[in-house]
């Protein structure tokens, strides 16, 4: 099954064992209720922030939705055996698809970090993107290309080998830097 189309069911299985309506879930993430709908009907794939969101409504990890299996001891990733990958969007159908995570974490139960490599889609010729800002902390390493970071009234140009750390609570888009696209370790934490 589709990575995307497993997060939304697993998110509508937490919240019905949870006993929380989707109008409740609504309420307390201050998402709209048709998003909820659409991302559990995996019509609609949400960005880290909603999910982030949905998650602490849940009590549950942010990795809860991306967990293949529960492997207590430690978790190798190979680069030959990257699962499907699993896009991130927001309500623009402009960003739906200009980044593909892979985890490498995603048979380690209890994870409190979420690490991803990351292939960021050439930036667009309008450059029109959506800052968004979730609790937690984000680590990026630049592995090849040229990113742009948006970070609050700044923005940051990583080449392959420079990184960045930030609060992600503070408004963020990470894109491409040119037509080129980029590819990125990305290490997201947020707390529960």
């Amino acid at each position: 099954m589709n990575a995307n189309k497993l997060v939304g069911k697993r998110i509508q299985s937490w919240r019905e064992s949870k006993s929380i309506g989707r109008e409740e879930m609504a309420d307390r993430t201050g998402l709209d209720i048709g998003q909820i709908t659409r991302i559990e009907e995996s019509k609609d794939f949400p960005s880290l922030a909603p999910l982030i969101k949905i998650a602490r409504v849940l009590g549950v990890r942010l990795g809860t939705f991306l967990d293949d299996e529960d492997a207590l001891g430690p978790v190798v990733s190979r680069k030959r055996n990257y699962k499907e990958s699993v896009s991130f969007s927001t309500n623009q159908t402009a960003s739906h698809t200009h980044m593909d995570y892979y985890s490498l974490a995603a048979d380690k139960s209890g994870r409190h970090l979420e690490p991803f490599i990351i292939q960021v889609a050439p930036r667009d010729e309008n450059g029109i993107f959506q800052l968004s800002s979730h609790e937690g902390e984000e680590f990026i390493y630049c592995l090849a290309g040229l990113l742009e970071i948006t970070y609050g009234d700044d923005t940051y140009i990583l080449e392959a080998g420079d990184s960045i750390y930030y609060d992600s609570i503070v408004a963020h888009h990470v894109h491409a830097a040119d037509a080129q696209g980029a590819q990125i370790l990305a290490v997201v934490y947020t707390p529960i």
